[in-house]
C-alpha cells in the first residue's frame, strides 16, 4: 500500500509539472491569439518565430538575445569561479569548511527579491551604471553556489594521491589543476555550468531590478511587459517550447554520456 501510494504520489507531481508544458506545446501547433482556443492545426506560429514574421518581433528577438548573452557569459564566469571556490572548500578543515559551506548556500534559500533589492541597493552605493554589467554580475552572484555544491561532490569522489602524485612527478600546481583536477571534475562543471544557466534564463526578480532603465530586457522581463499589456505575444508559446526541448535533448545527452563513463570506470 505504501509502495502505491508512493508511487501515485510521485506520477501526480510529475503531471502537476509537466502538464502545463504540454498544454503550451499543443497550443503552440494552432494561429489562436487565446491561449486555449483551438483553430485548427498549424506552424504559422513557429514560421513566424523563426523568420522574424511576429508583432513586437525587434522587441522579442533583442530579448531573447540578451536573454542568450547574459546566460552564457554568466554561466561561464560562475563556472570558474564555483570551481575555484569548490577547491578552496573542499581542501579547508572544521569550523572554517562548515562556516564556508554555510555562507555558500545563503544565496540559494535567500527569497530572490531579497537579493534583487539587495544588489540594486549595493548598485547604486556603489554608483554602477546599471545594464549588462549589474546584471550579469547580480546573475554570477546567484548562479555561483550552484555550480560550486555540483563540483564539490565531484572533489569529493576524487582519489586525493593523483594530484599529490602529479606534483611528486614535477608538474607545477596550474599543470596539475589543467591536467589533473580539471579532467576530473568536468562532469560537475559541465553540470554546473547548464544549471547555472538554466537558473539565468529563468530568472526575472533579480534581473528586474538591477537591469536599469535604459530599455534592457531579458525574456522573463519581456513576458512580465507583455502580460501587464493585457495577453501575450502568441509566438512565445512555440518559444517556451523550442527552449523546453533544446534543454531536455542537452540534459539527456549529458546523462547518458555520464552513465557510459560511470559504467566504463566501474569496468
Amino acid at each position: 500500500m505504501k509502495k502505491l501510494i508512493a508511487k501515485v504520489y510521485i506520477w501526480v507531481l510529475l503531471v502537476l509539472l509537466y502538464a502545463p508544458l504540454v498544454f503550451i506545446a499543443v497550443f503552440s501547433f494552432t494561429e489562436s491569439k487565446v491561449l486555449g482556443n483551438w483553430e485548427g492545426f498549424s506552424t504559422t506560429l513557429y514560421r513566424n518565430l523563426l523568420t522574424g514574421r511576429m508583432q513586437g518581433n525587434a522587441s522579442l528577438i533583442a530579448a531573447v538575445e540578451n536573454t542568450l548573452l547574459i546566460a552564457v557569459v554568466a554561466a561561464l564566469i560562475s563556472t570558474l569561479l564555483g570551481t575555484v571556490a569548490a577547491i578552496g572548500i573542499h581542501n579547508l578543515r572544521g569550523r572554517k569548511k562548515k562556516a564556508v559551506t554555510f555562507l555558500n548556500n545563503i544565496p540559494m534559500i535567500n527569497p530572490d527579491i531579497i537579493t534583487g533589492v539587495s544588489l540594486f541597493l549595493l548598485f547604486v552605493f556603489l554608483h554602477f551604471s546599471q545594464g549588462y554589467l549589474t546584471v550579469i554580475l547580480a546573475h554570477v552572484t546567484f548562479c555561483t553556489p550552484y555550480v560550486v555544491l555540483s563540483v564539490l561532490p565531484k572533489l569529493q569522489q576524487m582519489n586525493p594521491n593523483i594530484y599529490e602524485a602529479a606534483l611528486d612527478l614535477g608538474a607545477t600546481p596550474g599543470q596539475a589543476l589543467r591536467k589533473v583536477l580539471i579532467p576530473e571534475l568536468r562532469p560537475g562543471m559541465v553540470s554546473g555550468f547548464i544549471l547555472a544557466f538554466t537558473m539565468s534564463l529563468d530568472d526575472f526578480a533579480v534581473t528586474f531590478f538591477t537591469r536599469g532603465t535604459i530599455g534592457l530586457d531579458t525574456l522573463s522581463t519581456y513576458i512580465y511587459t507583455d502580460a501587464r499589456k493585457g495577453g501575450l505575444t502568441p509566438e512565445l508559446r512555440p518559444l517556451m517550447t523550442l527552449i523546453f526541448l533544446i534543454i531536455l535533448i542537452l540534459l539527456i545527452i549529458i546523462n547518458v554520456r555520464q552513465e557510459r563513463m560511470n559504467a566504463k570506470n566501474k569496468e
